[in-house]
Formats: structure tokens, C-alpha cells, sequence
């Protein structure tokens, strides 16, 4: 008897752990904004070990989405590294503004990797910065996105993982 209630204790318990954390660990997203960026002419450094150095100084661009709005700060670049013909590796710094003025720095890396049929693989992980009460959420969010060239400008579609 004291078995059969020790063994269901521990069944229970176990059941209800692994059951938790597994829906804790599904992963979700929420579209937080789409944003084009302006880029100035590029800047090549040239090549290293690691390949050819390129950045795009941002001279501004617009952001939108259902809980943010604004305007890209004329502040911070794109650091690509071209690895090879079909792959670049990104490091980018920049600076929102709302439409309120609240100030947001965003950073992200990413990749883009050119696929033999003209396709572009091209994500990056954004994270975000600021003192501002009313997006103090970003703080602590991390984000996705995928991105494309058109017209001379960057854009993206930017995903929060909730």
C-alpha cells in the first residue's frame, strides 16, 4: 500500500513537472513592427582573415507596428561581413524614435545567405534598450526577424519570441 502511494506521488509529480515545463518551453510570436532603413554609401575596409569589412553608415528610415511607431535616428551602421560570394554576416546598431519621443537603441546580428535559386536567407535577432516607462517591456524581449532589399533600402519584419 505505501508503495502503490509512493510510486503515484512520484508519477504524479513527475507528470505535472514535465508537463509544465513543456508548454513553458513552446515558443510563439507576435509581429512587433516593419522597418525600412535609409543607408548611406558604403564604406569597404577592405579585406581580413575573417573577410571583406563593408559598413553602411544609417542616414534614417520609418518603423511601424501595432504597439510602436516612429522614425530610424540618421545614427548607426551595418556592419557587413562578406564571408564569401553568397554569405554575409551582420552587426547592426541603431536608434528608434516614437512618435512620442521615446528613444530606443536596437542591436542585432544576423545572416544573409544567398540560395542557388536567387533566394536570399536573411534573419536577424534583435534585442533592445531603453529608459523609456512606456516601452520598458522591449527591455526584456527577444526578437526575430527577416529582411530584404528594395528600392535601395533595407527592410525587415521584426517578430517578438514571446
Amino acid at each position: 500500500m505505501k508503495k502503490t502511494i509512493i510510486i503515484s506521488g512520484i508519477t504524479l509529480f513527475l507528470t505535472l513537472f514535465f508537463v509544465n515545463n513543456s508548454f513553458s518551453q513552446q515558443l510563439e510570436s507576435e509581429f512587433l513592427y516593419k522597418i525600412t532603413l535609409l543607408l548611406d554609401k558604403p564604406i569597404d575596409t577592405g579585406k581580413s582573415p575573417f573577410g571583406i569589412r563593408i559598413a553602411y553608415p544609417i542616414k534614417g528610415g520609418i518603423f511601424e507596428g501595432p504597439k510602436m511607431k516612429g522614425k530610424v535616428k540618421p545614427v548607426g551602421e551595418d556592419w557587413l561581413l562578406k564571408v564569401d560570394d553568397v554569405t554575409n554576416k551582420l552587426a547592426v546598431r541603431l536608434v528608434l524614435e516614437t512618435e512620442d519621443g521615446q528613444l530606443i537603441a536596437c542591436n542585432y546580428t544576423g545572416i544573409v545567405h544567398n540560395q542557388p535559386n536567387e533566394a536570399a536567407y536573411w534573419r536577424i535577432t534583435p534585442t533592445f534598450e531603453t529608459s523609456s516607462k512606456q516601452f520598458d517591456w522591449l527591455n526584456y524581449v527577444l526578437a526575430v526577424g527577416k529582411g530584404s532589399f528594395q528600392d535601395g533600402s533595407v527592410n525587415y519584419e521584426v517578430f517578438a519570441i514571446k
